[in-house]
């Protein structure tokens, strides 16, 4: 505590030798000594001031192993996490707020790696991000209209709340990349634009795929998005990231064998080796396959349409998903190979939470995402992401390294992101019960720090009624 430090700081500049030698030769270097001193003291007392806030008696869960650290005081200036103690210390802390969390559990934000804005309403879409407790946030494609560099700026500068903002740039496919030379034009294109990553959807040309990844390793752009499902794996797996487990269904080892989905488990556990020792990270996404697989079944298709999240959707998305004539919808009697549609995609969800679930114990590198298309509903999509894996037998632990450190390192901010250590910014979710007892306790927001600004319960869900009112 600061009484404390100043108190023992006085101590020993008082007791020291030089102290009594310099002061005993010369008065002047006496009251110069005192001077000093207290210019330390200002400096020191003023570390904490009015706009510290202090979290009192919370349970934080670090991140930095799977433990919780019961009963800690946390505190916040600048934006900054600057300490954490255990709260039976008897300090003195001067604050401008102090937040009673007894019984409560501290996490880090959380990353939505696989965003899709869905309006031209860019702020009610941030709000609902915000009220989930999302700070870190890799939208993954601009479409016409869209402008993502501005966005980006917009939550640096403070026009828009200030969320970790990561974009890629067009949505590119083999008709945007069509020669060697267009290649090295729109890599150009997103190093001059200054975008975060360059995506490609949907299968290239070998010579192609080979001239792009060349290019953009020169200019440390990394490329993520689609597997090549006509080439073998291994060339899939010179991305950054590959962006759906989805994609795993249609890919082969090798242009001789069937796809990963129709092989046995003893190929499949060696394929997911390769996939381990290649250092790719692999985003999860089962909450848009399952949208899919809702539309293809009547009960579940019906249940959509009360779903209590509806209302967070904009009119005009609603009005097209819930439809009967929706894309997805109108594939439920389509037959593929011989097998219903409906059937075939329960299996390959199905098999998609197993493959989580196999690169998790393998030590694959997750990135939690929940490709925010249909009725994937921004922000409360994440959460809802979090209960698939776990029903995919992945621990709630694992599931929060997935959009707490994992992404922090994938996108080189764990200095300042992804644990909560001294020293990192203060972007946190204080919840009511415990995540590591069960994931789904995620949901129990009471309050979210963005870079130390505190948004109590009220505050979200004020935001949360202000984006039902726009998208009525």
């Amino acid at each position: 505590m600061v009484i404390e430090h100043l108190k023992v700081n006085a101590d020993q500049w008082l007791s020291s030798g030089i102290f009594c030698s310099f002061s005993n030769k010369n008065g002047k270097g006496m009251a110069f000594l005192i001077f000093l001193f207290m210019a330390f003291v200002t400096f020191t007392a003023s570390a904490q001031g009015t706009d510290t806030i202090v979290i009192e008696h919370v349970n934080v869960i670090p991140m930095t192993a799977e433990t919780v650290l019961k009963d800690q005081r946390v505190l916040i200036a600048g934006g900054k996490i600057i300490k954490i103690e255990e709260a039976s210390q008897n300090n003195i802390h001067t604050t401008g707020l102090s937040i009673p969390a007894a019984g409560k559990y501290l996490i880090p934000g959380l990353s939505e790696m696989h965003f899709h804005f869905r309006s031209n309403d860019i702020a009610s879409d941030i709000k609902l991000l915000l009220a989930n407790g999302i700070t870190i946030v890799r939208n993954m494609a601009e479409f016409p209209g869209q402008h993502h560099i501005e966005i980006r700026q917009k939550t640096q500068s403070g026009g828009l709340p200030h969320l970790n903002y990561f974009t890629t740039g067009p949505y590119l496919t083999s008709k945007d990349l069509g020669t060697i030379e267009k290649v090295v034009e729109v890599v150009k294109m997103h190093i001059e634009e200054g975008y975060d990553f360059l995506k490609i959807a949907g299968n290239l040309p070998m010579e192609i795929y080979l001239k792009l990844l060349d290019e953009c390793e020169k200019d440390h752009l990394p490329v993520i998005g689609h597997a090549q499902r006509d080439q073998p794996v291994e060339y899939s797996l010179r991305m950054s990231s590959i962006e759906h487990i989805e994609e795993f269904l249609y890919l082969s080892d090798s242009a001789q064998h069937p796809s990963i989905f129709r092989q046995p488990d003893a190929r499949i556990k060696q394929l997911v080796q390769q996939i381990k020792e290649s250092g790719i990270y692999i985003g999860t996404t089962l909450a848009v396959f399952q949208f899919i697989n809702n539309c293809l079944n009547d009960t579940a298709f019906r249940e959509l349409q009360q779903h209590p999240l509806v209302k967070y959707l904009a009119k005009k998305e609603r009005e097209n998903f819930l439809s009967e004539k929706n894309d997805y919808r109108k594939m439920k009697n389509r037959v593929f190979d011989g097998v219903k549609a409906p059937e075939l995609f329960n299996d390959y969800f199905i098999w998609m939470k197993k493959f989580a679930r196999m690169l998790s114990d393998a030590g694959v590198p997750l990135l939690s995402g929940s490709d925010t298309y249909g009725m994937v509903i921004v922000g409360f999509s994440l959460h809802n992401e979090f209960s698939l894996l776990q029903e995919a037998g992945i621990s709630p632990y694992r599931i929060l390294l997935a959009s707490t450190v994992t992404p922090a390192r994938y996108l080189g901010r764990f200095a300042s992101e992804g644990t909560i250590t001294v020293g990192k910014n203060a972007n946190l979710v204080l919840l009511d019960k415990n995540p590591l007892d069960d994931i789904k306790n995620t949901t129990s927001i009471a309050g979210v720090f963005l870079r130390g600004q505190w948004f109590n319960r009220k505050k979200l869900d004020l935001m949360l009624s202000e984006v039902e009112q726009a998208f009525k």
